[in-house]
């Protein structure tokens, strides 16, 4: 197979060579012509072979630019608009539970799909069923349900008639287009056009540092250019999960593990699996962290088990706790909940800590309790810390915190084989799921990582792993550097990608470890201070929790 050919700026070519910044300015009187090269000629790069993405045939073409020795960007357009695929009307199948606030669903069995559509026929609206199979992940997948859909559009604005008849009978539906859909057996067939922006950082060659970012605290959110500017980064791209809604918790709290600087700032969602970064050596591992967590006062009643870190108590966003409900396994986009929670918080929060019935325990730099407040919401001291409890955790926290005395508040996190995970200053860990691949396999455990919801006939499972959507992606591969990946989606000039074809281009990049971190609307890379994918939400960038950032410069 012959290489796609990448494009690349001779000078740049040029500058790296010398060992000199990409951006190198040519003196005057001498100019440079751009030369197509093949890739495997552009900063030591081996990945030159196209991405297993669509049908095979489809065209690609890759433009590389050096954006620092051992940095590149690499821009990659594959396939081409297909005549073939097409706007319609997808219909909200109603519940048929008793319950009457039971929420429609995209998916239904086939007798209910069918009476659906029967409905609808008799209504003057031409509804079709179709049966939905998705491809067989690591641990779901198979056979999801039925769909109904109206119509055929060349446009959006085409199927508004239809949807206005679907109402009028009696059903909400939403416009879609088909190039979304992930439907088992479409993968090696579907034309495109897809556009990917991959950021490569050589560990051997790079001088800088890879880092994550939160702003200035972590219960606001700011846009990835935003972060990606107050740090002066050479690149980044939006990082893990984090609550977006104010009734899940604090807006922009990590849904997940958060590690930055090397200290502890949120808890893991169970086992879901991390992106860890050594900053210091530029280099990045998937681990699936778990953690631990104590309140104890010595000599002073009974240690008390620590629920969480920097969040809302009682609100655990995408559960994976203990003592949550309805479950303390990861579910993704669910906000569980547990009456009786113990949560710390460090200055990282925000200027003042969640308010509320309950106690909080202020603490010094010295973890001396400086006061016991009978209700909760307090500023956090200077280089010091609260603890809030709610419920019945309230008389175990007032047993342990003794006006005057040490209160001490440890938190630990592990790996895979129960032993302690070390950070050091220079470490981050961003949170992400499901694992994508893993010792060069694809391994995607959506079902363990909480992306199958067993109460809504697959229909988060239908949206969010099968469908098409914005991805951002992050491994490492057998030569030990870092990728970041985004997919645009949810455009019909950019299909996106579903959790399988995520994990396929993971693998087709030469990822051995990879995972899936937050997407959607979400999804954004920025090179230079400039945004350089598109996203998908109509206002643009959506501010976000957190950010992977490739500094030019270490931190001290």
């Amino acid at each position: 197979m012959t290489p796609p050919t990448l494009r690349i700026g001779a000078a740049a070519i040029a500058a790296v060579a010398l060992g000199l910044p990409a951006a190198f300015t040519a003196p005057t009187g001498v100019s440079f012509a751009d030369t197509a090269v093949p890739a495997s000629q552009v900063d030591g790069r081996q990945d030159g072979g196209k991405l297993e993405l669509g049908a095979p045939d489809l065209p690609e073409t890759r433009t590389v630019t050096t954006l620092a020795p051992g940095l590149t960007r690499t821009s990659i357009t594959r396939g081409a608009p297909d005549a073939a695929l097409f706007w319609t009307a997808e219909v909200a199948i109603p519940s048929t539970s008793a319950d009457p606030d039971a929420p429609a669903s995209a998916l239904s069995d086939a007798a209910t799909a069918q009476a659906v559509a029967l409905k609808l026929r008799d209504a003057g609206v031409q509804a079709r069923v179709e049966h939905v199979q998705s491809p067989q992940l690591a641990d779901a997948g198979g056979d999801l349900g039925y769909r109904v859909r109206a119509g055929a559009f060349e446009s959006k604005d085409a199927g508004t008639a239809t949807i206005s008849q679907l109402k009028a009978a009696g059903y909400a539906a939403s416009a879609l287009y088909t190039g979304w859909d992930g439907d088992a057996g479409t993968a090696g067939t579907t034309r495109g056009p897809w556009k990917l922006e991959v950021l490569t950082l050589d560990p051997k060659i790079f001088r800088g540092e890879l880092t994550s970012g939160f702003g200035p605290d972590l219960q606001d959110r700011e846009t990835t250019s935003q972060l990606a500017t107050a740090e002066t980064a050479l690149a980044g791209v939006n990082g893990g999960y984090f609550v977006l809604d104010p009734r899940a918790g604090a807006p922009g709290d990590p849904a997940g593990t958060a590690v930055v600087g090397g200290k502890l700032l949120s808890e893991p969602v169970a086992d879901r699996p991390s992106l860890v970064i050594d900053g210091k050596k530029n280099e990045s591992s998937i681990k699936r962290l778990t953690w631990s967590g104590r309140i104890s006062s010595p000599g002073h009643g009974t240690p008390l088990a620590l629920d969480g870190l920097n969040r809302v108590p009682g609100l655990i966003r995408n559960c994976g706790g203990t003592g949550d409900l309805p479950t303390n396994l990861p579910l993704h986009d669910a906000t569980c909940t547990d009456p009786d929670e113990t949560v710390a918080f460090s200055g990282e929060f925000g200027p003042s800590t969640p308010s509320g019935p309950g106690l909080e325990v202020i603490l010094d730099q010295h973890g001396t309790v400086t006061a016991v407040n009978n209700a909760r919401g307090a500023a956090v001291p200077a280089a010091g810390s609260t603890v809030q409890a709610t419920g019945a955790d309230v008389a175990k926290l007032k047993e342990v915190a003794i006006l005057g005395k040490r209160l001490d508040v440890e938190s630990d996190l592990s790996n895979e084989a129960g032993k302690a995970e070390k950070t050091g200053g220079a470490t981050s860990v961003v949170n992400g799921g499901p694992m994508l691949v893993s010792g060069g396999v694809e391994n995607i455990t959506a079902r363990r990582d909480g992306m199958v919801h067993a109460d809504d006939n697959n229909s988060f499972y239908y949206g969010w792993v099968h469908k098409r959507n914005p991805r951002t992606i992050a491994g490492v591969d057998a030569q030990g550097r870092t990728l970041l990946v985004t997919a645009d989606g949810r455009q019909t000039t950019s299909l996106g990608l579903s959790i399988k074809e995520a994990a396929d281009v993971a693998r087709s990049l030469g990822m051995v470890d990879a995972i899936n971190l937050d997407g959607g609307g979400s999804t954004t890379m920025v090179v230079a201070g400039q945004v350089v994918n598109s996203p998908s939400d109509a206002a643009g960038q959506r501010p976000v929790g957190d950010a992977l950032l490739v500094l030019p410069r270490r931190k001290n």
